[in-house]
């Protein structure tokens, strides 16, 4: 293979790579209500612009984070975000996006499901104290302990003694954390009562995205007043110092990701680490090794 041939095949593997962000983009298609279709619809030289926009300052965003996480490596840091707001605030849309062009083995998603019989009689953080980072980790947590202040209120999962004992704890828990040198930020989403309507209409209507409903996601729904209330008591009582709470607007979908990243970028003082210079070494060639056939029987048909 030539030179030009390389360079070619290297450029048509980068462009692949960057079409993952246009399928994630998907998700956030129109679907017709009625005949469950994908509404093609014609984008206006403005909406082309901005979505042009949007994709130049993701891949620009997304690779500070790629500095940021050689920075957390080199140096050792511990990075806790928890990602709380309304059901179809858009948490899950962020969190991709931060994680996307970063090292699973450095930067890692916990998302717990609802505690077991075993975990419902243990101290209610030590669940979530076993996927507390290391150092040079990063962790994000899609829900986190606050669960006990939103939804277990609300819901009646807990009692008011164990409700008031966790906003009595959480804050020397979290005090606890940063004197152990992790860092803790916390994120709200809020979207506004017509936005989570339509974004559950949405959901309803689209047959990928059925599964984001659960009946605690519909109840939610119902006891929007309440789940509000439940809300600005958290807010109020666990803003501390040490911890503060980020309220991200997260009507626009696009602004929310954008104003998010580049948010947590400047809550931390990283600097681009230095590497040597990559060189690929030249393959070893022997003589007395054949490559053996394949079986065609254990070779997935190809269909494409």
């Amino acid at each position: 293979m030539n030179e030009t041939d390389l360079m070619e095949r290297v450029q048509r593997e980068l462009t692949d790579s960057y079409d993952e962000e246009l399928e994630m983009e998907l998700e956030d298609r129109e679907i017709d209500p009625v005949t469950r279709e994908v509404l093609v619809s014609e984008r206006s030289d403005e909406a082309k612009e901005a979505r042009r926009l949007y994709f130049r300052e993701l891949f620009r965003l997304q690779a500070e984070l790629v500095k940021l996480q050689d920075w957390v490596v080199h140096t050792g840091h511990k990075v806790v975000i928890l990602f709380e707001g309304r059901d179809a605030a858009g948490k899950g849309g962020v969190i991709k996006r931060i994680v996307q062009r970063l090292n699973p083995r450095v930067c890692r998603v916990a998302a717990l499901p609802a505690p077991n019989n075993r975990e419902r009689t243990q101290w209610y953080f030590q669940r979530y104290v076993s996927h507390l980072p290391a150092a040079g980790e990063i962790v994000l947590f899609d829900r986190s302990w606050y669960n006990r202040a939103g939804v277990e209120r609300v819901m009646g999962f807990c009692t008011d003694e164990q409700y008031e004992e966790f906003f009595q704890t959480v804050p020397e828990f979290e005090r606890m954390l940063a004197r152990s040198g992790i860092q803790l930020i916390k994120y709200w989403f809020s979207i506004s009562d017509e936005e989570q309507n339509a974004r559950f209409l949405g959901r309803i209507h689209d047959p990928l995205k059925q599964w984001k409903l659960s009946p605690m996601d519909l109840e939610s729904r119902r006891r929007w007043e309440e789940y509000t209330k439940a809300k600005e008591i958290m807010l109020e009582r666990t803003h501390i110092a040490e911890a503060p709470w980020w309220v991200v607007q997260g009507v626009d979908k696009k602004k929310a990701r954008l104003n998010c990243i580049h948010h947590l970028l400047e809550q931390m003082p990283y600097v681009e680490v230095e590497h040597p210079a990559i060189q690929l070494p030249e393959r070893e060639y022997h003589d007395d090794y054949v490559r053996r056939p394949v079986p065609a029987e254990i070779i997935v048909p190809e269909v494409y």
